[in-house]
């Protein structure tokens, strides 16, 4: 059985200050964040924090937002809710880089970038990759990937 954890207070301000210092994105949400034992976030309701989950069998409850077990890892859904504040480590890339990272390959990028970065093209945030040695390692997992011509 799942075991979900609702993160208190100050484990909510450690996480926003570590995207705060990622991507300069002061976030504001009415949401609560949990924890499952794999170290992944899911945004959820402050509504349902006040139900007691430990009797209740559930896969999983709320919107993945991010994996915290090597830093701070967003999801697609993440990236597009911090991306339209961030203001540093943001990749934009074009539409031939686009369909690349669509079928889960890893991009050349030249740039200062540090970490985690968010993907973007035009207005579309495509999700997050870790930058090394002048690449995007590409998290899209194989369910999201898409065959784009």
């Amino acid at each position: 059985m799942q075991q979900l954890k609702i993160l208190n207070k100050k484990e909510t301000k450690e996480l926003l200050n570590s995207v705060e210092k990622q991507w300069g994105a002061k976030l504001e949400l009415e949401s609560a964040f949990l924890k499952n034992q794999k170290d992944r976030i899911f945004l959820i309701t402050k509504d349902l924090s006040k139900i007691d989950l430990s009797n209740l069998r559930t896969n999983s409850i709320g919107l993945y937002f991010c994996d915290i077990a090597k830093g701070i890892r967003l999801s697609i859904e993440g990236s597009q809710i911090i991306g339209k504040k961030a203001t540093k480590n943001i990749v934009e890339i074009e539409k031939e880089q686009v369909k690349l990272w669509m079928r889960g390959e890893d991009l050349e990028i030249e740039g200062d970038y540090s970490g985690f970065v968010i993907l973007k093209n035009k207005n579309d945030f495509l999700g997050c990759g870790k930058f090394k040695d002048n690449k995007v390692l590409n998290y899209v997992s194989k369910e999201r990937r898409v065959n784009v011509i």
